[in-house]
Parts: structure tokens; C-alpha cells; sequence
């Protein structure tokens, strides 16, 4: 009786303090600790052992059926969640609930559809370079609902990053670019797979890295990388979509010999000479002009996988953020290219 009343009493206690199950669970456990230790020290003719009741071998049955009960509920619990998790995720190729209501504004588009919609969710992207351009890039792929999205870069998150970089913050400075990244991108949709890649995009491994994706978007900032990845995307025969910034002009294309239009070899056959092209870091850039051409690729990415409107193979986008002005140019293929010329 006596054992009886302090555990109602620690319950009215754990009730009053608006305690979870688990804690009052606790108290309850610490008290039949203490009645078990009590019958392990005192002499069997204790008051007080009168007054708890039992011996110690009852109370230790009593604590082995309580645990055992307490066990079965755990992994019953368990069990059951695992099979609404299991009933909860769609087939491959079908939506969930909480999918079809993310992707409303694409799906009642007339170009996109459920049918471009799906297109995306099986779609496989890579995108090379975690920074100006591919900040907006990533986070637009991933709200769209590319199913798997891989980016690989090397470099790690900087302040001087901030004033462009948006998929970083200021709390991930000193971490690598991808894995900043992957956190953005699935923090915005849990519904996408990334693959980072945290090191420089080498040779070796680029056609074969590159085989295992649809498309290809580059916003490197370098022209060794844009004529590495140029070269693994003709001989992968996948579409590439690239796009460079500087000051306030930003440029973007889609290359793909392999469905008739220009490699970026064709249009850029050598890299320009020193001091004609400076990088970001000399000659400056401003902040929302990666947005916008970033924005854009993805864009043109969207479009690429679910077949909508007018691609931009074979044309070029130049914008003019100062002026507020883009010009459209054709671009034509060239027989004697180095690296599509036989493709």
C-alpha cells in the first residue's frame, strides 16, 4: 500500500508538471529501483520492508513483466510505423499527397503537365560549379522536382561568397561548397536525391561521371573546366547547358552536336587571351546578375527535360544587366572542331 500511494503521488506529481509518458515512466522506475535496493540492504525484519510489501523476488518479477510489456509496446510501435512509412511512399514514378500539392503550379501548366512532371522526377542533372551560377541553378532544380540532382566542386563556402553564392550562408563558411549546398537543397525538397561531389572535376572521370546524368549544366568559373566539361559532354553525347558571368553580362547556350547544334568548342575554339576575360575576383561581378543567368539555366533545364517551348540549341542569350538588354545570336556548328567535328 505504502509502495502504492507514492506512485499515484508521482504520477499526480508528473501530471502537474505536464511531464511526457516517458519521464513519469522514469519516476516510476527510479521508485522500484529504490524498493528492490531496499530488500537487497536491509534486514528481512525491517519495518520498512514490512511497510513496502513483498519480497525481492516478487518485486523483480514485477519489474521483468513491466519491462517486458514496456518492450513489446516499443517495437510494436515501431513495427507500425515502419509500415505507414512504407505505405506512405509513392511507387516509382507516381506522386504523393504532399508532391502533387508542391508541384500544383507545374502540373496545370499546359506545357509541363503531370506528364512533364514526371519527366522531371525521373531526371538526372549535374551541375558543376556550387557557386554564382550554380547557387539559383541548384535551388530552382530542386523546387522543380528533379529527381536526382549530383554537383561536384571543390571549394569551400567564403564571406566573399555571400554577396552572390545564395544557396550558402553565413553559418556554413569554412564548409565545402556541395555539402552546403545539399543542405539547402534539401532543406527547400525533401522529395529529391543529391549526390555531392566534394573535389575538382578531373579528366579521368569526367565522361564517366557524366554518363551517368541526363544533362549537364556548367557554371564554372574558369575556362580549363568549361573546356573539360565541353569535351566529356561531346563524348558522353550529352546536352550541356553553359553560361558564364562577369561585371554586369552574363551569356548562356545549349551545346549538343549530338542533336545537331555547336559544341562550346565550336563557338569558343580558344580560350581569349590573358587580361581579356578576368575572373569574378579582378574585374568584379554584380550580385544578382549569377540569379538571373543561373535562374535562367535552370530554366532552359526544365524545359530540356519536359520537352516545353523552344530550346536554346544553336542560339545564345547575351544579357546586358546595366542596359536592362538581351540579344539573341544563332550559333552554327564547324565542321573542322577539335572535339565534335567527327561526332
Amino acid at each position: 500500500m505504502t509502495v502504492l500511494l507514492v506512485a499515484l503521488a508521482l504520477i499526480a506529481l508528473g501530471l502537474l508538471l505536464r511531464l511526457p509518458v516517458r519521464g513519469i515512466a522514469a519516476m516510476l522506475g527510479l521508485l522500484w529501483l529504490a524498493v528492490v535496493l531496499a530488500h537487497l540492504v536491509l534486514p528481512e525484519a525491517s519495518p520498512l520492508l514490512e511497510a513496502l510489501g513483498g519480497t525481492l523476488q516478487h518485486w523483480l518479477a514485477l519489474g521483468v513483466v513491466v519491462a517486458a510489456a514496456l518492450g513489446y509496446r516499443e517495437i510494436l510501435g515501431r513495427l507500425r510505423a515502419r509500415a505507414a512509412a512504407v505505405a506512405e511512399t509513392p511507387k516509382a514514378g507516381t506522386f504523393s499527397d504532399a508532391e502533387l500539392d508542391r508541384y500544383a503550379r507545374h502540373i496545370v501548366l499546359r506545357e509541363v503537365g503531370g506528364t512533364g512532371q514526371k519527366r522531371l522526377k525521373a531526371a538526372k542533372v549535374l551541375v558543376v560549379g556550387a557557386g554564382g551560377l550554380g547557387s539559383p541553378s541548384l535551388l530552382y532544380l530542386a523546387a522543380a522536382g528533379v529527381g536526382l540532382i549530383g554537383v561536384i566542386d571543390d571549394d569551400e563556402v567564403s564571406n566573399s561568397n555571400l554577396q552572390r553564392q545564395v544557396i550558402h550562408t553565413d553559418a556554413r563558411i569554412g564548409q565545402p561548397k556541395v555539402f552546403s549546398a545539399e543542405a539547402a537543397m534539401k532543406a527547400l525538397n525533401p522529395f529529391i536525391e543529391v549526390r555531392p561531389y566534394n573535389r575538382r572535376l578531373e579528366k579521368t572521370e569526367a565522361e564517366a561521371l557524366f554518363a551517368e546524368y541526363d544533362l549537364i549544366l556548367d557554371g564554372s568559373d574558369n575556362f580549363t573546366t568549361r573546356y573539360l566539361v565541353n569535351a566529356a559532354a561531346v563524348a558522353a553525347g550529352k546536352p550541356l547547358i553553359s553560361a558564364a558571368i562577369t561585371q554586369w553580362e552574363g551569356q548562356i547556350s545549349l551545346y549538343d552536336p549530338a542533336r545537331g547544334a555547336p559544341c562550346y568548342a565550336c563557338v569558343f575554339p580558344e580560350p581569349p587571351a590573358a587580361g581579356l576575360a578576368p575572373a569574378c575576383a579582378e574585374a568584379g561581378v554584380m550580385g544578382a546578375l549569377p540569379g538571373v543567368v543561373g535562374a535562367m539555366m535552370a530554366a532552359e533545364a526544365i524545359k530540356e527535360i519536359t520537352g516545353a517551348g523552344e530550346s536554346l540549341r544553336g542560339r545564345m542569350i547575351i544579357y546586358d544587366a546595366l542596359y536592362g538588354e538581351s540579344r539573341v545570336m544563332k550559333l552554327k556548328r564547324r565542321a573542322d572542331c577539335a572535339v565534335c567535328g567527327g561526332v
